[in-house]
């Protein structure tokens, strides 16, 4: 057990995870000799930064510190390392299974320049008051802290860990969305024996599931939800494993995960899937009662999603911050002082279709374009003045570019 019995709040519990990751690393996506594919934006310090604040950081951090708690295989590990070219990244797992291959995968995909500025260490996520070294500007902590036995705990060890002005990016589990899920972990439960008194026998948990799904009707619930959500990612055994057979998981709706952030002695900057608490797309059909949705309070209308669209909610994800200020762009004069860069994860430039940070299209008219090819030009130097000057693009144009992170904005 790698967890210290002073920092431990519950040895048992934490044993069995150690040991579910042992046996099935996670996750168990393929290795790979290579850049990783595709592109994150919450892995890029600086986009994740300008969606938490509304600007770019400027300067930016050196140097940059970046933790990814609970860090399994590695998967996002190497997407931090290679998407932040200056940064130092620190792995962190419970499992030493998890991380050999963690270190097999960086090994491949991200070079000795890479390896060189990533540390990985055998340690619990209760452990990171003894991580050496300074405090962190981003912390990447994904589908963790739910399998502690204290999430609150853990998330008061990460922040303490946050310097000021630095963020955190959460990732954890939703009831209303995993209900089936649920009832198919409590029946593996019940139908699986246990050996050596509280130790878990996961392939044996990992065979009962497999076979309920197959022998069960085809019209049951669980097996309709499993068949139509779950099943492609589910045929690898260690995929199902995390699903079905975890010895720990604790689930949130809306109120009891806005209870854990307000406890977390940090500041919820937004959900990191701003699209999905979108009510438009729920009720877009009824304006009268669209209308009433958008006027009730923020956390509210976030509640309202998850008991109209359960099913669409299967997690939440999202970023916290420390002493964390916002920029909100409604002064005219500020914004036009601002400098304007393309954002990084804005994907086609030059043409007049490009692609936003979530991959979604956005077709741009002449003065977009225009106002974009001085902020390219000017290399992030360019004003908003300048570039509206030369487009004759208005400033409410200029405000839904940043929005959708086709823009950064930086302060003046």
């Amino acid at each position: 057990m790698v967890a210290t019995s002073k920092n431990e709040p519950n040895a048992a519990i934490s044993s069995k995870v150690e040991a579910l990751y042992d046996r099935y690393p996670f996750p168990p996506d393929p290795l790979i000799d290579g850049d990783p594919v595709g592109y994150n934006w919450r892995w890029h310090y600086p986009s994740a930064y300008a969606f938490c604040t509304g600007r770019a950081p400027s300067p930016l951090p050196s140097p940059l510190r970046i933790l990814d708690a609970g860090c399994g295989t590695g998967c996002g590990t190497e997407y931090l390392v290679h998407l932040n070219p200056t940064a130092s990244v620190t792995g962190i797992d419970l499992s030493a299974g998890a991380l050999a291959v963690a270190t097999d995968r960086l090994t491949r995909s991200v070079g000795e320049e890479g390896l060189a500025r990533t540390t990985f260490e055998h340690r619990s996520i209760f452990d990171v008051a003894d991580l050496p070294g300074d405090g962190f500007d981003l912390i990447n902590c994904v589908g963790v802290v739910h399998h502690t036995p204290d999430p609150l705990r853990a998330v008061r060890a990460l922040a303490a860990r946050l310097n000021d002005g630095g963020i955190l990016h959460l990732f954890v589990y939703a009831s209303h969305g995993r209900w089936e899920i649920s009832l198919m972990q409590q029946a593996i439960s019940l139908l699986q024996p246990k050996r050596g008194g509280d130790t878990v026998d996961y392939n044996e948990g990992v065979r009962i599931g497999r076979e309920l799904f197959a022998k069960l009707p085809e019209d049951n619930r669980l097996v309709k939800r499993e068949a139509s959500r779950w099943s492609q990612e589910n045929k690898r055994d260690a995929t199902f494993a995390d699903m079905y057979v975890h010895p720990q998981e604790v689930d949130y709706d809306i109120p009891s995960l806005f209870e854990l952030i307000d406890q977390s002695g940090l500041d919820f900057l937004g959900f990191s899937n701003p699209g999905n608490f979108d009510l438009s797309r729920i009720l877009g059909n009824t304006p009268e009662l669209l209308e009433r949705a958008q006027a009730l309070p923020e956390r509210e209308r976030y509640r309202l999603v998850e008991l109209l669209d359960p099913d669409s909610v299967t997690h939440f994800e999202f970023f916290l911050g420390k002493g964390v200020t916002v920029t909100s762009w409604d002064d005219d004069e500020a914004l036009l002082a601002a400098k304007v860069s393309l954002s990084q994860c804005t994907h086609g430039w030059p043409a007049m279709f490009l692609f936003d940070r979530d991959y979604m299209p956005v077709e741009l008219g002449k003065a977009e374009h225009a106002f974009l090819t001085v902020a390219v030009d000017g290399k992030g130097t360019s004003t908003v003045r300048e570039a509206v000057t030369a487009s004759g693009l208005s400033l409410d144009t200029v405000r839904e570019l940043s929005r959708k992170a086709v823009i950064v904005l930086a302060e003046a």
